[in-house]
């Protein structure tokens, strides 16, 4: 497997400069590097200074120079395809419900399409053996969290679809098609789904491995230092490893004696703000990118770029990442479910329970926790969060242990 590194920040903050000089700088040191955009506003040819569009195949890449090539990816790339079977089905049902065709038409449009698309291509790059890294220039921090959730979203509720739609197909079809005047999905719309299905377990493993982490990127601005926090509990939450954090655009030291006051007002503020970064992100590598007197535009300015940020203990970048992990281990009769979560206190965590399922709510993001099955026979007892981790406590139901279930 490749290296997978995607790069994600606030709008505005040079995340598509930090992936693009990242991903020179790696191509030059001898890597094959592949880097893509998954944003459907991207500019990421524009930091490269080269033709970059969006690809109508997963398989389309533009070379940009030995070793290094870039790859765009949008909604209308690849996908559309598969899609368009699961669609037909859904126009031909919403007509027998006698819906309008024009609203049939928009109900259709394919959800999330974006990230799929980008989910699918980052998976099939990642398998092709062309590259030695991928550098992912991902959307804006809310898209971003939004496409790492998808795979583990996406993929419980298919779980829960299929078997239903396959038990529909071998004994319900015809009753089905009687009673309501709407024919079950056929094989063809089953196969979509299922490979899609597949591809949720196949991203998710790959981005939950050690070979895949997420670099934050941040200008040291208090705003900005606010909603890289919340990413990374995001993050966290969901199971992705940050191997870095970023901090561009800092200022360097004025001349000695200079005292021009608005000099020393932004230099004093970033300061404090690169204090807030290291107590914020305390563990994880600090990289800082100067504030340059022009754009980086075009391969030899990013690659100078790179070579101009420095952290005190920048991380290789070709190494296997810690992955934060959920544990559960026994605590006496009970049971201890633990999960990576920092920057919070309890009373931004909500947590319910949904059948086999732990729902947990962290500031408007949700993860489905699918529990092992020594816990879906207990019930919670309690739930606390420090020291940057959220622990579930767990006691038997005596009546599920009793029956053995």
């Amino acid at each position: 497997m490749p290296r997978v590194v995607l790069v994600t920040g606030k709008g505005g903050v040079g995340k598509t400069t930090t992936a693009a000089a990242t991903a020179v700088r790696a191509a030059r040191s001898g890597l094959r590097t592949l880097v893509m955009s998954t944003d459907a506003a991207h500019s990421l040819g524009d930091a490269l200074d080269v033709d970059l569009r969006t690809a109508v195949t997963w398989r389309e890449s533009h070379q940009v120079e030995t070793r290094l090539h870039a790859l765009a990816v949008g909604a209308h790339t690849a996908v559309e395809a598969d899609w368009q079977v699961v669609r037909d089905y859904l126009l031909g049902a919403l007509d027998a419900m006698g819906v309008d065709p024009v609203v049939a038409d928009e109900l259709t449009s394919l959800p999330g399409a974006e990230e799929v698309t980008a989910l699918g291509a980052l998976a099939h790059q990642a398998h092709s053996g062309d590259w030695d890294l991928v550098v992912v220039d991902c959307a804006p921090t809310a898209e971003t969290l939004r496409l790492l959730g998808l795979p583990e979203v996406l993929g419980w509720h298919l779980d829960r679809l299929l078997p239903a739609q396959r038990r529909l197909l071998t004994v319900l079809r015809p009753a089905a098609t009687v009673a309501t005047g709407v024919p079950p999905p056929g094989p063809d719309v089953l196969a979509v789904l299922r490979a899609w299905r597949e591809l949720m377990v196949e991203v998710r493993t790959l981005l939950t491995s050690p070979r895949a982490s997420v670099r934050v990127v941040l200008t040291p601005e208090r705003v900005v230092i606010a909603e890289s926090r919340r990413v990374l509990t995001s993050l966290s939450l969901h199971g992705y490893a940050v191997d870095a954090v970023v901090v561009n655009r800092v200022l360097p030291p004025g001349p000695v004696g200079d005292e021009d006051p608005w000099w020393s007002a932004w230099t004093t503020a970033q300061a404090a703000g690169l204090d807030r970064v290291r107590e914020s992100f305390s563990g994880i590598p600090l990289l800082r990118a100067p504030y340059l007197s022009g754009e980086p535009i075009g391969a030899q300015a990013l690659a100078e770029l790179a070579e101009a940020t420095r952290g005190d203990a920048a991380p290789d970048l070709m190494a296997d990442v810690d992955v934060p992990r959920m544990r559960v281990a026994a605590d006496g009769a009970d049971f201890l479910l633990t999960l990576p979560l920092p920057l919070v206190s309890a009373s931004q965590v909500a947590l319910s329970r949904r059948d086999d399922d732990l729902v947990v709510e962290v500031e408007g993001q949700r993860r489905l926790v699918t529990l092992p099955s020594v816990l879906r026979r207990c019930v919670v007892q309690d739930a606390e969060v420090g020291g940057g981790e959220l622990r579930v406590r767990f006691e038997r139901d005596e009546e599920l242990w009793a029956s053995g279930r």
